[in-house]
């Protein structure tokens, strides 16, 4: 191929590997769905640490990642503090890739949870996108991709990426039958596509190399899907205590709830109603620390989380889950 075609690596963790993504179909077309389940508290402060690169390239990615904390309600600090949730390597042997959004509370504190490995164009602002919880345009199915294969397999093999088969269709081709991304049509524009050659693609139609975030990009990240300006002050529940109330009334919508846990031992926190929503605990002390994460492991669509908890101050995110359940009222509770 004349093109030597850079793709980003999706980086899952093992329990991801194997679990499909799921769609919804509205108005006969599929839409994409944004993975609410990996979405950082609404503004949060995330810290960056630099496992490596020059100085011209570490400005570079300070630069690119400002692109999204532009619009989005979230805070990078460039502090190298060796707790940071992102930590950035420059591997010239690895690729490009990043854990999305709050897998990389899972990574230990040793391990890059990205790696830029090349920094053409848009590069570092394409990994800070999943760093904050976005996947790939190209695997959105509003998009209408019918991918060559055979090329595709062929191109793919050999240098700079030199996958197995089973990785080029992971990344590229399996995933885009069915993802998850966001519930806007295929932008075209978006820095989160990478560029592909049209030999590529039936028709002879590639996608440009985006450098920059398109005007969808900014809305999205913006918007109540993912990290509004407007806020809520989080709501108090208690160990033991009635259970709230809580209503989803937007689609994607984060409700945040505060919880001081006095005694240490076995806490249940868990949803009831009808609503489809994922439920996230971080703590103690930070919004930032993914202790557990649920979604449907309670009764019907409800969320269920059992953990061991020692005293201190906690955060539960709830997000709506943007299936079928839709919008409406749920109730949680918290008791040891």
């Amino acid at each position: 191929m004349s093109e030597r075609v850079k793709v980003c690596i999706d980086r899952l963790l093992p329990r991801d590997v194997q679990r499909p993504q799921h769609t919804r179909t509205s108005n006969g077309r599929a839409e994409a769905i944004i993975v609410h389940r990996k979405m950082w508290v609404n503004g949060s402060r995330l810290r960056v640490r630099f496992l490596g690169g020059t100085a011209a390239e570490k400005q570079l990615v300070r630069e690119q990642a400002a692109w999204w904390s532009a619009h989005a309600n979230l805070e990078f600090v460039f502090d190298d503090d060796p707790a940071a949730e992102i930590r950035i390597s420059f591997d010239t042997t690895d690729g490009a890739w990043s854990y999305v959004g709050t897998d990389a509370s899972e990574i230990p504190l040793n391990q890059a949870t990205m790696n830029l490995g090349f920094l053409d164009g848009g590069t570092a602002a394409h990994e800070f996108g999943h760093a904050i919880g976005l996947g790939h345009e190209h695997q959105n199915p509003a998009g209408g991709i019918v991918w060559n294969e055979a090329v595709v397999l062929r191109d793919l093999a050999g240098p700079p990426n030199s996958w197995s088969e089973e990785q080029i269709r992971h990344n590229v081709l399996r995933k885009y039958e069915a993802d998850q991304i966001r519930g806007t049509t295929f932008d075209r524009g978006s820095i989160m596509l990478y560029f592909f050659p049209g030999s590529w693609v039936q028709g002879g139609v590639g996608t440009p190399a985006n450098e920059i975030l398109s005007v969808l990009d900014r809305s999205f990240i913006a918007s109540a899907e993912a990290y509004p300006r407007a806020t809520t002050a989080a709501t108090p529940l208690f160990v033991n205590g009635d259970s709230v109330l809580g209503e989803i009334t937007t689609t994607g919508e984060e409700d945040l709830y505060t919880l001081e846990v006095a005694t240490a031992g076995r806490h249940v926190i868990e949803t009831d109603g009808h609503t489809d929503v994922v439920v996230k605990l971080f703590g103690p002390g930070s919004n930032t620390a993914l202790i557990a994460e649920d979604d449907d492991g309670g009764v019907g669509l409800n969320s269920r989380i059992v953990e061991e908890l020692v005293p201190g101050d906690y955060f539960v995110q709830v997000r709506h889950y943007n299936r079928a359940a839709g919008t409406g009222q749920y109730r949680i509770t918290a008791r040891r």
